[in-house]
């Protein structure tokens, strides 16, 4: 078991962002303020960290944070020593995406899923679903019900899945759907969730709360 777990085929990489107040949740920030924003994105993180662990109790798969703001000393104090981290770097969201894909099927993993932190129905089931579609489809994808998606799963690098693409927006879901079905890729949909990404969504994370105590 420990030489399966040392070299899984099935990889996960966190997309976050170093909770620094007035640079992250910025949607947030009139509802929160610039420090209770990004205590949101603190506490969201921790919850995404602590679904993967429970994933990673279930099946073999490796973990990288990929993340932007503040530095490896600062993501290292703040979620430890025992994860893999990973600067996102430049370009906007598509690239970075791709980049950290490439980089992965480049190391020899088989399966590679990309989450963020905004979304707390992904939780380690979600997960586990998503590796296990993944064995069928060529694409598996997480729609969120504000039109773009928390969850991309591939086989093997596509970058024209990140390309041309208005990050942020309600068409970026519909767009990634109409460019796999021209690619010929199989595809599959998970369950519509909701992200926190304005005032009027912090219901759904006081809920989230709610359930876990």
């Amino acid at each position: 078991m420990l030489n399966l777990l040392a070299n899984p085929k099935q990889h996960l990489i966190i997309f976050t962002r170093y909770p620094e107040p007035g640079k992250t949740k910025t949607r947030l920030i009139p509802a929160l303020g610039t420090v209770g924003a990004a205590n949101l994105q603190r506490e969201m993180t921790e919850y995404t960290i602590f679904q993967v662990q429970e994933l990673q109790k279930a099946i073999a798969v490796s973990v990288e944070v990929r993340f932007a703001g503040g530095n490896l000393q600062l993501m290292q104090d703040w979620l430890g020593l025992d994860l893999v981290y990973q600067y996102q770097g430049e370009g906007d969201l598509g690239s970075r995406m791709a980049r950290s894909l490439f980089d992965a099927f480049q190391s020899g993993v088989e399966q590679v899923i990309i989450i963020g932190t905004d979304c707390p129905g992904v939780n380690a089931q979600t997960l586990a679903t998503a590796f296990e579609k993944l064995h069928a489809f060529d694409l598996v994808l997480g729609p969120a019900i504000d039109g773009g998606y928390y969850l991309i799963g591939l086989r093997q690098p596509i970058p024209e899945l990140f390309v041309n693409i208005e990050w942020g927006t309600a068409q970026v879901f519909q767009k990634t759907v109409d460019i796999a079905q021209k690619l010929d890729l199989s595809h599959m949909n998970l369950s519509p969730l909701a992200d926190i990404d304005r005032p009027e969504d912090l219901p759904i994370w006081e809920q989230t709360l709610a359930g876990e105590i």
